[in-house]
């Protein structure tokens, strides 16, 4: 097995779910600790003796021994888990009652519980996010509040309240939307995608789409969305870590076995009289995956399909990604017609992309000063290395054209 961070923050999600059921939402702190030395400890361990056959029982066991430790310790000092009671106040009870929650199923229902207490509408999505996928240093001041409020909150979020689970699921879609958006084109200062996150959002889906109550057609929608776009990633990011556009990429690199997922998904979220902007996205995803060259893309669907996105969720990027749409149907002049057309469009005056897709249009008609300046400006806004490095390429191509129209 690969030991790499997203094993790490795939195992940290599973163990910080089961300690925070067993010591309760107000000792947060202690669980992430036991979690830390559980860490700590299989880096010191596994370095002399080598990986285990199974280094996640590994973990587990080890979290969980020092979590046997830590209540017996504790449990005359420290109240834990309000919905545990006297189980784990007698020795009698409290290894039975630490083996059921480390169960598989039972922290199979812990991620879910922890991942809808993280998504506390007393929450702004970034809180929500950032307690979902991760509790590293580098984000910790950005969460302290967060984590406060979910202390306050006394007990994880009850995901057998059927109500209460519908009122809050798509609050909890938003976040894991919105995580997997921060991992395919977010704005990190390293790098203009971030695998790890995409595949801890698509995880974490997987979860809901295995409940009972999870599994509605937005959540469908939001797995066929995900494993539609994560499908094109292989392409999207070479062997050198360049990024390549859609029109550019090599399309036999596509994971076929995510795409065939992504469209099952797509038809088990028409189940139903439903139609979310999941929907809709991952249906505008499901064209360019079955596309199976740049020409064969079916660009009228496309424009329809924002039109009604923009009706449901309308926003500056669904905007420009229409207009970049309309342009492969009626030309550059159109498009870029289109782009300063778009409502509020102040708000990507800091998005390198606006400004790119203006050079590519201005590219398309020949204007090659334009282009040049237009992605001078983009370049100028780059957020890391690898989108630098595109922009650099864009900028050369308006030295030496191919194919304008």
């Amino acid at each position: 097995m690969k030991i790499d961070d997203h094993f790490f923050r795939h195992e940290s999600g599973r163990i910080l779910a089961a300690l925070t059921r067993l010591f309760g939402v107000h000792n947060l702190a202690m669980a992430e600790d036991v979690v830390q030395d559980a860490f700590c400890r299989a880096l010191d361990v596994w370095k002399m003796r080598g990986i285990p056959e199974n280094p996640s029982a590994w973990l587990m066991m080890t979290a969980k021994n020092r979590a046997l430790d830590l209540l017996r310790r504790d449990r005359t000092a420290r109240t834990f888990a309000p919905e545990l009671g006297r189980l784990l106040e007698s020795e009698w009870t409290v290894a039975p009652a630490v083996d059921e929650l480390f169960a598989a199923n039972a922290i199979k229902d812990d991620l879910l519980r922890m991942m809808f207490s993280c998504c506390n509408p007393r929450l702004p999505e970034e809180a929500q996010i950032a307690l979902i996928v991760s509790t590293h240093a580098a984000i910790e001041k950005r969460i302290t509040r967060a984590k406060k409020v979910l202390a306050n909150s006394k007990r994880l979020f009850d995901v057998t309240a059927a109500a209460e689970f519908s009122e809050r699921l798509p609050t909890v879609h938003r976040a894991l939307y919105l995580l997997f958006n921060e991992g395919y084109h977010g704005a990190s200062a390293e790098t203009a995608v971030r695998q790890e996150l995409c595949r801890e959002s698509m995880r974490l889906i997987a979860v809901l789409v295995e409940h009972p109550q999870g599994a509605t057609p937005a959540t469908f929608a939001l797995a066929a969305l995900t494993s539609l776009h994560a499908a094109r990633l292989p392409g999207r990011i070479d062997a050198f870590g360049n990024l390549h556009s859609l029109v550019d990429q090599d399309r036999s690199a596509w994971d076929r076995t995510l795409i065939a997922e992504g469209l099952k998904f797509l038809e088990l979220s028409a189940i139903g009289s439903d139609m979310s902007e999941y929907h809709i996205e991952a249906a505008i995803a499901s064209h360019h995956a079955c596309a199976e060259l740049w020409q064969d893309t079916d660009w009228q669907a496309i424009v329809s399909l924002y039109d009604a996105l923009m009706s449901v969720r309308p926003s500056p990027i669904v905007g420009l990604n229409r207009a970049i749409a309309i342009a492969q149907i009626a030309g550059p002049e159109k498009g870029i017609e289109e782009v300063l057309a778009i409502p509020d469009q102040e708000r990507l005056a800091a998005y390198p992309f606006y400004f790119a897709t203006l050079a590519e249009l201005a590219l398309r008609q020949g204007r090659l000063e334009a282009a040049r300046l237009q992605f001078g400006k983009a370049r100028a806004l780059a957020r890391n290395p690898m989108e630098r490095r595109f922009l650099d390429e864009r900028i050369a191509a308006c030295e030496y054209p191919i194919g304008l129209e």
